[in-house]
């Protein structure tokens, strides 16, 4: 491949394009990474607050999560197809990263048409622009430079900043801004990107070009017509395997925007007392990962090499199952937390939980994302390799569905009731708050009332219990009954008794709710409705049986990780079998490929 003098440009000994793709890369991980630390938070938001969002229950939001960000993985198959067959690498990151400033902007309009538009154009712009700009730090080299690690190492620790930045810089502005303004803010970093890319065309003159979609190598023709041999069928077992691992790991792993989001947002105590922040925004935990990365990605690949110099065991495989394992453990401590905040009512657990949890998951990480898709060019058949890299893909997005469906399921639906009570009526059991509404300027002021005449949210705490057959709900540390409030379905009211009597939640042993009351948001926006009190609902889950599910759900994703992990460590010598060596070539330090592909995944 001859390239031109602006190609052949260098600095820090690599060519200039690679900067390029640095930085465009980085931004664009800013973006994803920044929009994905507040969306399940906003979506769950209350739809009548100042800074309102969709007001969705927790257990949807994590549903949503789960397919968003399946569709963005899966996105990345016709988004190589199209690179392949039709456009070539570099005009589709083109378009993809045009595709991406387009969602960005559309989610910083506060419409709910436009925040699943935007979605929709972010899955495509992401399944245009991720799977290929790998591909294109690639073609930057020579066949056998040298280099070529460093370059994609380098590469990945743009990845990293961008994230680390985003979870930082949009959770903050998120949080003091509005959803919106974070949103925003993560699409600017998104047409900075963009801007880097497009100007630094010439450096990239000859890279990722497309060759036509019929053109293929002599050995690529060769090897599609012959079938394949025991050696390869065994290889594609063993592949099958690992994708396997790949939905397990990623199933666990990707809790992290979504239940542990939740969960930091509702569980945990955030609360540093400082004169310019209270406490720290939800969104700001999902900077650790990124940053446990940067801090440890060194020395996790060091003790992996030194390990290999000891002559112990380091196949790809066996690195994928400790890493299994090592992040399941990280469950533990959420364990802890778990039982740390229901050890009181109403209680919240210390942050160090959530931060020695991401270190687990990110030790984790770090064993098993770097070799599974280098693991795939090692033992592909050549007639199938672009089918097994998008069946990569295809089981990542999978493992982020799984880690959804598991994330919907740790929360319960909440009961909802109507309210039967008058304004006035409701007023004795509120205090007055400080909030923020807009005025008639439809500038946010801050006004200090009863949150009823600002259609605002209020929650009252109650005990919940039995009394005779009859459900009874108390003000919590009062005396004062709530029953004549509002009004339960009689088919949840019969499934509520049902618990409370499995549970023996008696006026001396009772549970607890934080009744949630908040007007429906279509008669919230019409002005002369303002502060009448009418349209309200509430909503509720016993904090109690909330508090077990999540338990169990932490208990169960540390259980099935780590009894998988053992069961892939016990069978390690019989699927390395399988592989018929493909692993023995591997020159000392540095896996063949290891970096040019998987490092640069670790953060999809």
């Amino acid at each position: 491949m001859s390239l031109d003098t602006s190609v052949k440009r260098e600095m820090m000994g690599h060519p200039m394009g690679l900067f390029i793709l640095f930085f465009t890369e980085m931004w664009e991980r800013f973006s994803y990474y920044g929009m994905r630390g507040i969306l399940t938070l906003y979506v769950a938001a209350s739809a009548t607050a100042a800074d309102p969002g969709l007001g969705w229950s927790s257990k949807d939001a994590i549903w949503l999560y789960g397919w968003y960000t399946m569709f963005v993985y899966v996105a990345s198959i016709p988004g190589g197809w199209i690179a392949d067959k039709f456009l070539g690498q570099k005009k589709t990151v083109l378009y993809g990263g045009l595709l991406l400033c387009v969602g960005h902007g559309v989610l910083a309009i506060p419409q709910d048409w436009a925040f699943f538009t935007g979605l929709g154009l972010i899955i495509l712009g992401v399944g245009g622009l991720k799977p290929n700009i790998s591909t294109m730090v690639g073609g930057l080299y020579e066949d056998g430079d040298i280099r070529r690690d460093s370059g994609f190492t380098i590469f990945y620790i743009g990845i990293n900043i961008g994230a680390f930045l985003a979870s930082i810089s949009v959770g903050l502005v998120a949080y003091y801004y509005g959803w919106h303004y974070g949103f925003g803010l993560a699409g600017i970093g998104m047409l900075l990107g963009q801007a880097v890319y497009i100007w630094g065309q010439k450096y990239l003159v000859g890279i990722g070009e497309f060759s036509g979609g019929d053109k293929v190598s002599a050995a690529e023709k060769e090897a599609a017509k012959r079938p394949l041999s025991k050696i390869e069928k065994d290889r594609i077992i063993v592949l099958l395997i690992s994708f396997l691992i790949v939905i397990v790991f990623w199933g666990a792993f990707e809790q992290a925007g979504g239940l542990m989001n939740l969960y930091t947002d509702m569980k945990i105590d955030r609360n540093i007392g400082l004169s310019w922040m209270e406490e720290i925004p939800a969104a700001v935990f999902q900077s650790l990962n990124a940053g446990y990365i940067i801090i440890f990605g060194t020395a996790i690949g060091g003790f992996w090499v030194w390990w290999k110099k000891k002559g112990r065991e380091s196949s790809s495989l066996f690195k994928m199952a400790i890493g299994t394992i090592i992040m399941g453990l990280g469950y533990v401590f959420m364990m802890f937390a778990s039982k740390e905040a229901s050890s009181e009512t109403f209680g919240k657990a210390a942050m160090f939980w959530i931060f020695l949890a991401y270190l687990f998951h990110t030790i984790g990480e770090l064993s098993t994302s770097p070799v599974s898709l280098s693991f795939i060019t090692k033992l592909a058949p050549l007639k199938y390799a672009s089918i097994m890299m998008g069946i990569y893909f295809a089981a990542t997005g999978f493992g982020n569905k799984l880690a959804g469906s598991i994330g919907e399921s740790s929360q319960l639906t909440p009961y909802s009731a109507e309210v039967v009570y008058e304004k006035d009526q409701m007023i004795p059991f509120m205090k007055m708050d400080t909030m923020k509404v807009k005025n008639e300027a439809n500038k946010v002021v801050q006004v200090i009332d009863y949150p009823i005449n600002e259609d605002k949210n209020f929650e009252i705490k109650s005990y919940v219990y039995l009394q005779g057959d009859q459900i009874q709900f108390t003000e919590f540390q009062g005396t004062r009954e709530l029953n004549a409030i509002f009004k339960l379905d009689e088919d949840r009211k019969q499934e509520l008794k049902g618990i409370l009597a499995e549970h023996n939640a008696t006026q001396e042993t009772p549970y607890h709710a934080r009744l949630v009351f908040e007007k429906d948001s279509d008669f919230a926006k019409e002005i002369e409705n303002k502060g009448d009190g009418k349209n309200y609902g509430v909503s509720f889950v016993l904090e109690e049986e909330q508090s077990e599910q999540e338990y169990n759900t932490f208990m169960w994703l540390t259980i099935f990780t780590v009894s998988f992990g053992l069961l892939l460590i016990l069978l390690i010598k019989r699927l390395k079998k399988l592989t018929h060596g493909a692993e023995d070539k591997e020159v000392e330090g540095l896996e063949a490929e290891g970096y040019e592909i998987a490092d640069t995944e670790i953060k999809d």
